[in-house]
Parts: structure tokens; C-alpha cells; sequence
């Protein structure tokens, strides 16, 4: 029995200052975790709020200033960003103080709502729990469509359906791009569509062999190799598709169901050459609409995260502005 705790206590994942964790199932996070709870921000007037979806699924909306009309009516529409956390499907909930603190802030410069979702994290709940989640709680704010019975009244009476848009950075990229595959298949309730866009910030994709990128972190690249195994136990490894679209037996990506799709790469990410392939193979499926990226010089993975308010962060905002806001 002694051996057996021994083997127990065997590491199976750690990424130093982030998380460890055990074969036994055992989890050490050591950041992410702590909810700051919802709040009206005094420099930017942007206001936040929690719901409840389901005894699983929840989100925080955030609603900048919006104009009314002088009788006191429904006045300004804003586009719509359904968001998905970052943290490699194992790290964070929608409700810390980094999300909330960035997308206060993203929330006031591109003028959108935002609905960020918390969804089930691995190694408690693998994948697809994320997926099932990020679904159920997209089908939510789709209700709120003209014509659906949804009763968020930000939604409602703020909301611009024609601008609908998902979108991530890491893990959250990944599920962004694999709910717009979904409703490519499926459909939205009330005829709601993704008419915006989806945008993929440093999106944790992974495939078959090494690529220049890796090169800038080896360790990393290691670890979100290890990290994929650790969220989706059985998985096939690097030629998944649901960790690279790109993989033979993959959906092909001209189903994709938008029109347009901004792509943010970080030159010291990764993950950056796997963004780049994606591009190249969207393009290539025969997919209609329209792909836009924008690389950010001397940067890496979920910079804008560390410090939302650096020149950086505040152009690749700029960028995600003009994209929302078509």
C-alpha cells in the first residue's frame, strides 16, 4: 500500500507558479481561483453582473455606458462578444480578478457587451464538460434574439444580434472555434447567428511535429502537450481534432459558421506557428469568409492579460474594436 500512495503522489502536470497536478487526481492551483465579485468600475462607468444558466454553467455580463433616448427607451444597440476564459482548460474561473479586470476594460474600449462564461475545468470535470458548458451557455444568450424568450434586459434592450461575435484567448480560442464548427451543424435557437465573428486570441491548438515557435519556450511546449492528455484522458494525442483542426478525419473548416475571423499571434507564443497553420487551413478549405491576423512583435502568450493597459494590449484592443464593430 505504501508504494501504491507513492505512486499516487507522481506528478503527472506542473506548470511552475500555475498548477500541479497528481495521477492520484489530486489539484494544487496556486492563482485563478479567487471570484472578486461583480461591480460598476468608477474610471470607466462599465458595469457587471452575474448569472445563473444552469447548476453547472454561469456567466458575468459587462455593459458600458450606453446612450437612451430623451423618452427614457431602449436607445443605443451594442455588438455582443460571447468570451471564453483562458488557462489551457485546467486554470481560472471567468469570475477572478484578471478577467474581470481585462474585460472591464475591453469591455469600455470596444463599446460591446461582454457575456464571459465560466465553464467546468479539467481534471475534475475533462473535456468535453468545457465544450457542453460554453454550448449551453451560448444557446442562452441566443434565446435573447428577436423574437426568443430570453428576459436579460441587457440583452434585450442593448443588445445588436446583427453583431454577434464568440471569441477567447487559449483554451478559450479553442472553444470558440469549435462552437462556431457546432453551429455550422446545428443551428442557433430563434435563428440567431454568429454574424459578427469569431476571434481567436493565441489559441491553444496543437499538431504533428515541432515548429519554429516552440522554439521560444521548450518547456511550455512540453507542458501543453502534457496538458492536453490531462483534459481529455484517451485522447489520440496531437492529431485530435479538437485540439488541431487541422487533423485528418477533422470536420472540415469550410462548415465554420461565420463570415470573418481575427486571429491575434503573439511572436514569442508557442502557440503562435499553430495560429499561423490555421489561417493557411481555413483558407484553403474552401470556407468563404475572410481571415485577419494580426501578430504582435516582441510579446507572448496572453500578454494583454499581465498588463491590459501597455501599448501592446491597448492596439491589439484597437484591432478587436474594428472587428466587433462592423
Amino acid at each position: 500500500m505504501a508504494g501504491s500512495g507513492a505512486t499516487d503522489d507522481e506528478i503527472v502536470l506542473e506548470i511552475e507558479h500555475c498548477i500541479r497536478i497528481f495521477k492520484s487526481g489530486r489539484v494544487e492551483r496556486y492563482f485563478g481561483s479567487d471570484p472578486v465579485p461583480p461591480s460598476t468600475d468608477a474610471g470607466t462607468g462599465v458595469a457587471s453582473k452575474d448569472h445563473t444558466i444552469s447548476p453547472e454553467v454561469a456567466v458575468r455580463l459587462y455593459l458600458p455606458p450606453v446612450a437612451t433616448t430623451e423618452s427614457g427607451g431602449e436607445g443605443e444597440k451594442l455588438p455582443i462578444l460571447v468570451y471564453f476564459h483562458g488557462g489551457g482548460f485546467v486554470l481560472h474561473t471567468a469570475f477572478n480578478f484578471v478577467f474581470h479586470g481585462y474585460l472591464t476594460s475591453l469591455a469600455a474600449r470596444v463599446r460591446a457587451i461582454i457575456v464571459s462564461v465560466d465553464y467546468r475545468i479539467a481534471p475534475e470535470h475533462p473535456l468535453p464538460a468545457a465544450y457542453d458548458d460554453s454550448w449551453e451557455a451560448l444557446s442562452w444568450v441566443a434565446s435573447h434574439a428577436p423574437g426568443g424568450a430570453g428576459e436579460e434586459p441587457w440583452l434585450t434592450e442593448h443588445g445588436d444580434f446583427s453583431r454577434l461575435s464568440l471569441g477567447g484567448e487559449s483554451a478559450g480560442g479553442n472553444i470558440a472555434h469549435h462552437l462556431a464548427m457546432r453551429a455550422g451543424v446545428e443551428g442557433l435557437p430563434h435563428g440567431a447567428r454568429i454574424s459578427g465573428g469569431i476571434l481567436l486570441v493565441h489559441p491553444y491548438f496543437l499538431g504533428p511535429g515541432k515548429v519554429p515557435s516552440e522554439d521560444s519556450d521548450p518547456v511550455m511546449a512540453e507542458n501543453v502537450v502534457k496538458m492536453w492528455r490531462v483534459v481529455r484522458p484517451g485522447t489520440t494525442g496531437v492529431d485530435d481534432p479538437w485540439i488541431n483542426p487541422l487533423a485528418a478525419g477533422a470536420p472540415s473548416m469550410e462548415a465554420l459558421a461565420c463570415g470573418r475571423v481575427l486571429m491575434c499571434l503573439a511572436e514569442t507564443d508557442v502557440c503562435r506557428d499553430r495560429g499561423r497553420a490555421y489561417c493557411e487551413g481555413l483558407r484553403a478549405s474552401g470556407w468563404a469568409g475572410e481571415v485577419e491576423v494580426l501578430e504582435v512583435a516582441g510579446q507572448g502568450h496572453c500578454f494583454h492579460l499581465g498588463n491590459f493597459a501597455c501599448d501592446d494590449a491597448v492596439r491589439q484592443d484597437e484591432v478587436i474594436s474594428r472587428f466587433l464593430n462592423l
